[in-house]
């Protein structure tokens, strides 16, 4: 199989190109960075491509950001994404994407050579091959989203002013409601999100974080909107 490899660790890197290729793999180029990605695929065919994640200049979302254009690009050819961490904003957009098959690993698991490698041939046979920790982590977003798709436009408001750290009585007046109002909805706000009065009392806090992490703006670049699938 024809393989290009963007890793911006050259010991990574080179490890890669010799397993791959004693398993009697041709590695078509090894990138140190993406910015050559797009034209070097066109240049070599590869059959397959395996990024990193994090690549230079910044080593934040290079390398998946690099995974969508080139799945937008070229849509027939498997992508396999290398990452130190689950980065959720972006693999909910590689893994839903109506293109070729697609694997997203966590390095760790790359230790082991046979699994790596049986990975590599599931995916060019047209698998979705995802770590166990990225799925387990983007059940947990859905998770968090389906909580938040149960609250009114009402009760989204008020979650809002409370991330902004307001107390009842100013929530009321920014809303013009009674405050007895405002202690239903958040009663109601909670319920629905799953937060149980605790001795601490600390339901407002978690409420906020709740809001914050649905509300978060995706990274620049970013487009608005263990397990095998097929």
């Amino acid at each position: 199989m024809r393989i290009l490899i963007c890793e911006d660790s050259t010991l990574l890197r080179e490890g890669l190109v010799r397993v791959l290729e004693d398993a009697g793999h041709t590695v078509v180029a090894a990138l140190p960075h993406a910015d050559a990605l797009v034209d070097t695929v066109t240049e070599t065919g590869p059959e397959l491509c395996i990024l990193d994640v994090r690549l230079p200049p910044t080593f934040t979302d290079e390398g998946i950001r690099a995974a969508l254009t080139l799945r937008a690009q070229h849509p027939t050819l498997p992508v396999l994404v290398l990452s130190q961490y689950v980065e959720e904003r972006y693999a909910s957009d590689l893994i839903t994407g109506q293109n070729a098959a697609l694997g997203y690993l966590l390095k760790d698991r790359v230790a082991d050579v046979r699994d790596f490698l049986d990975s590599i041939d599931r995916i060019a046979a047209g698998a979705t091959v995802l770590d166990p920790e990225v799925v387990a982590q983007l059940l947990t977003r859905r998770a968090r989203d389906e909580r938040m798709s149960r609250l009114t436009d009402r009760e989204r408001s008020v979650l809002a002013l409370i991330a902004e750290g307001k107390s009842n009585a100013a929530i009321a007046s920014a809303l013009f409601v009674s405050e007895a109002s405002v202690e239903k909805y958040i009663t109601s706000l909670f319920q629905k999100l799953g937060l149980e009065q605790d001795e601490h009392g600390n339901r407002r806090v978690l409420a906020a974080l709740v809001h914050l992490e649905h509300s978060a703006p995706p990274a620049p670049g970013h487009p608005d909107q263990n397990g095998t699938l097929r």
